[in-house]
């Protein structure tokens, strides 16, 4: 019978340290994505405050913009969060650990920079739209990124979960 970590690596040959670097490198992917569109969206937001038309908002408007920046600076944070522990800690041996620390700083920033979108949709439709349809429509907005960033890949996972656990011909 075949022990759970070795059905972990039935599909690949490889020691800790090397999975740990695989998942390392495949981690850096995802966040060049996520780094590049969340620094985008915070420059902009930055920039906001200084517009001539940023003074004419409502109180509750600049209440979701101060919202918005501080979500954005906490997803900013969290998403660049894995350089510094890898960078603290490169070269003492922690690269799984490492790597799961950084993987749960990017989920938390994946979920930081929901709420940032979903808080900047709302300032934007309220300030272009003036009724409640804003509010509508950033609950459909939501909704699309919770299906495409959380509920599609946990439905995959879960459907294939069998097929990674049963023992190959």
């Amino acid at each position: 019978m075949e022990s759970s970590d070795q059905a972990k690596r039935r599909g690949r040959h490889e020691t800790e340290e090397e999975r740990a670097d695989r998942r390392w490198s495949d981690l850096l992917q995802e966040l060049r994505v996520a780094q590049t569109g969340v620094q985008l969206l915070f420059g902009f937001l930055l920039t906001m405050v200084f517009q001539p038309r940023f003074t004419t908002l409502s109180e509750t408007d600049q209440n979701i913009y101060l919202t918005t920046v501080m979500l954005g600076a906490a997803a900013t944070g969290a998403l660049i969060g894995p350089v510094s522990f890898h960078r603290l800690l490169a070269g003492r041996r922690l690269k799984p650990q490492t790597v799961v620390w950084a993987s749960r700083l990017t989920m938390t920033g994946l979920v930081l920079l929901l709420f940032t979108m979903a808080s900047a949709l709302l300032l934007i439709l309220r300030v272009v739209l003036h009724n409640d349809v804003a509010v509508w429509l950033v609950v459909g907005m939501v909704l699309w990124f919770v299906l495409c960033w959380f509920i599609l890949p946990l439905w995959t996972r879960a459907r294939h979960a069998s097929e990674m656990e049963a023992p190959s011909n």
